[in-house]
């Protein structure tokens, strides 16, 4: 969802190709090997033929044909081409340069996945997986209340945007024992940030694309 977006909020226009995990179309092998979303597939230039699967397809001079299948790249991508709000601003320009959404990629994913899906690692307890997620939870929690609503100034920014999606997940995992956290700084932010026209956009439900059925649709702010 944090490809999405950004993309929309870069103003972005690009064809959406939704895929449906369980069952994934040839064509997102044939765009990336790692087979996994989203993928972003810069427009390739005459003669060439293009693939895009989940967020996709606009040519940008010097990297027509290019394949970006991180979602924190296609975010820096698309923040590059527009940034009416300066979300960049909140890292000098550049993702990769900030240390939360560093540690939320590294550390609190891979705590994320265990919590969400306990059982496939039954070398430990839900609680154990909570217990390991907790103090990232706590951080942000504390960010948000001394920034006043966000986690990286007095605006929403590229943080937001990068671990928005992921502290939700782990809210649906268990609602009431996430509200049990008391973590209410975090709460309101996560509450506000799904209730935003942005996410509630990206949020739209489309259906599974097909070479056959040629229904991939325009995605645009």
């Amino acid at each position: 969802m944090r490809a999405r977006m950004a993309i929309h909020y870069a103003q972005q226009t690009v064809e959406l190709r939704e895929v449906v995990l369980r069952n994934k179309p040839p064509e997102l092998w044939m765009a990336s090997s790692k087979g996994t979303v989203p993928v972003l597939v810069l427009q390739p230039s005459a003669g060439e033929s293009p693939f895009a699967c989940n967020a996709l397809n606009e040519k940008i001079q010097n990297n027509a044909g290019q394949v970006i299948d991180e979602s924190l790249e296609i975010m820096q991508w698309a923040l590059n081409q527009h940034d009416p709000k300066n979300w960049l601003a909140a890292c000098n320009g550049q993702l990769a340069n900030s240390d939360l959404i560093t540690r939320n990629d590294t550390e609190f994913k891979p705590n994320l996945d265990k919590y969400k899906y306990f059982d496939r690692y039954p070398e430990a307890t839900q609680d154990d997986y909570l217990a390991l997620a907790k103090p990232f939870l706590v951080e942000l929690n504390e960010r948000i209340s001394a920034n006043h609503g966000y986690l990286s100034g007095p605006c929403f920014s590229a943080s937001d945007a990068a671990i928005l999606p992921f502290v939700r997940q782990f809210s649906n995992c268990d609602t009431e024992r996430f509200n049990k956290l008391g973590l209410q700084c975090l709460g309101d932010w996560l509450g506000q940030g799904v209730a935003s026209s942005l996410f509630v956009t990206v949020m739209s439900k489309y259906p599974a694309w097909s070479a056959a059925d040629n229904n991939a649709v325009v995605f645009s702010a």
